[in-house]
């Protein structure tokens, strides 16, 4: 499995986000704009959460492991592959509606003497911080589920037995 980019999360953000503000512009000179919804910051930072539930719960799970623990919980390897490509998939999906929301609140920021722009460009605000806020917490999830590299086998100091 391959580690999340920064750049390519970034790159997501950006393209998003310039085609959303543009969509935006468009849609409104055509007709009304579609309004953000409320439950949209909610939604990530409720992912966000989850995400970070996960990854202190399998650091905690780890850290007895290491100490030796005696009433330590195992961690299952596929319940921990299983949550980084949740992870994975959430930083991904998070990117792409951060960019999209941050899009179409640059847009909102032209109209903010219009109440109901203003509600809209502060629920895309929070919805860009949130979706940071899941990308964060998924980076978190990947390194604390990485596995330590196997020096053994990598090196050059690996000599073959006979």
């Amino acid at each position: 499995m391959r580690e999340l980019r920064i750049r390519m999360l970034a790159g997501i953000f950006l393209v998003a986000g310039v085609l959303s503000w543009a969509g935006a512009r468009l849609w409104n000179s055509i007709g009304t704009l579609p309004s953000v919804p409320l439950a949209a910051p909610i939604v990530l930072a409720v992912i966000a959460v989850i995400l970070l539930a996960t990854a202190l719960s399998i650091r905690a799970r780890l850290k007895a492991q290491r100490e030796r623990d005696p009433e330590a919980k195992g961690v299952d390897p596929l319940m921990a592959a299983r949550a980084v490509v949740f992870g994975q998939a959430s930083a991904l999906v998070a990117a792409l509606v951060a960019g999209m929301y941050g899009g179409a609140g640059a847009f909102l920021l032209e109209l903010l003497d219009i109440p109901a722009r203003r509600d809209q460009a502060i629920y895309a605000g929070f919805s860009v911080v949130a979706g940071i806020g899941v990308i964060a917490a998924a980076i978190f999830l990947e390194r604390v589920c990485k596995l330590p590299e196997d020096d053994e086998h990598n090196g050059a100091g690996a000599a073959p037995t006979v």
